[in-house]
């Protein structure tokens, strides 16, 4: 009974920017425990290559791209999905991006570029999705934050304001939702090896530094959020909402 309670089969899961990374890894993890991936991206060819490579594993996949930053294109997709393929019972907001410069002299344009792939992407699809999850009382919506939402690193400022948004909006989605049924936590990665840290994984001196800095010693491995994820996605989770679990290896709560 208590496996059970993890158990994703007859669920179908829509996993944003899940071309590859972090995003991927889940889609690839939530399909091993059952469910229906619907992967999406905005670089057709991309997502195309990462559907085939599930499918050739044996998994239900669909792929669906549509750019998460435009509110109607977002409203549009998961409307059209829901009505001539069916029910979104789990959404995890995991489209990101990085920029890394000094606060001093960061960019508007890329600062406004996070405002709207971190934090509005989940809003966007957040509230598509769940007007549905609302209808049928029922729904899971996991948004992926980050170490920085706890915490700041030189040169990342507006990175990381926006995954404290993320967090707090999680909040308010699981302050206004729960009452419907839905559940919605917050999944926070600490440093784990993806393209968006290729940079970081490729300096030795960093590398040194977050091995010393880690009490794991060493990077995550993006498999490593795939428990989490589905604890979150899955009946065992059924009264945890608005919270945000930290996979981290333990730098969070280590000076």
């Amino acid at each position: 009974m208590s496996l059970a309670l993890f158990d994703l089969s007859g669920k179908r899961a829509l996993i944003t920017g899940s071309s590859q990374g972090i995003g991927f890894a889940l889609a690839r993890g939530m399909a091993q425990a059952g469910a229906e991936i619907v992967l999406n991206g905005r670089d057709g060819a991309k997502l195309a290559t990462a559907a085939e490579t599930l499918k050739s594993e044996g998994f239900k996949v669909t792929a669906l791209a549509f750019d998460v930053t435009d509110h109607d294109a977002a409203r549009k997709a998961v409307d059209d999905f829901e009505a001539g393929t069916g029910a979104i019972d789990i959404l995890v907001n995991n489209a990101g991006m990085q920029h890394r410069t000094p606060l001093e002299d960061f960019p508007a344009d890329a600062f406004e570029r996070l405002l709207q792939t971190n934090i509005a992407s989940v809003f966007n699809v957040g509230q598509a999705a769940a007007r549905h999850m609302i209808k049928r009382g029922q729904g899971k919506i996991v948004n992926i934050c980050s170490v920085q939402t706890a915490l700041a690193r030189p040169g990342i400022a507006p990175y990381t304001m926006t995954k404290g948004a993320v967090a707090n909006l999680t909040k308010g989605m699981a302050t206004d939702w729960a009452k419907y049924g839905l559940q919605c936590n917050g999944l926070a990665p600490g440093y784990f090896d993806t393209p968006l840290n290729a940079a970081l994984v490729n300096d030795p001196e960093f590398s040194a530094w977050l091995e010393k800095r880690t009490p794991a010693g060493r990077w995550g491995k993006v498999e490593e959020l795939v428990g989490t994820c589905i604890f979150l996605s899955s009946d065992a989770s059924s009264f945890v909402n608005g919270t945000t679990v930290f996979v981290d290896g333990g730098i969070s709560v280590s000076l």
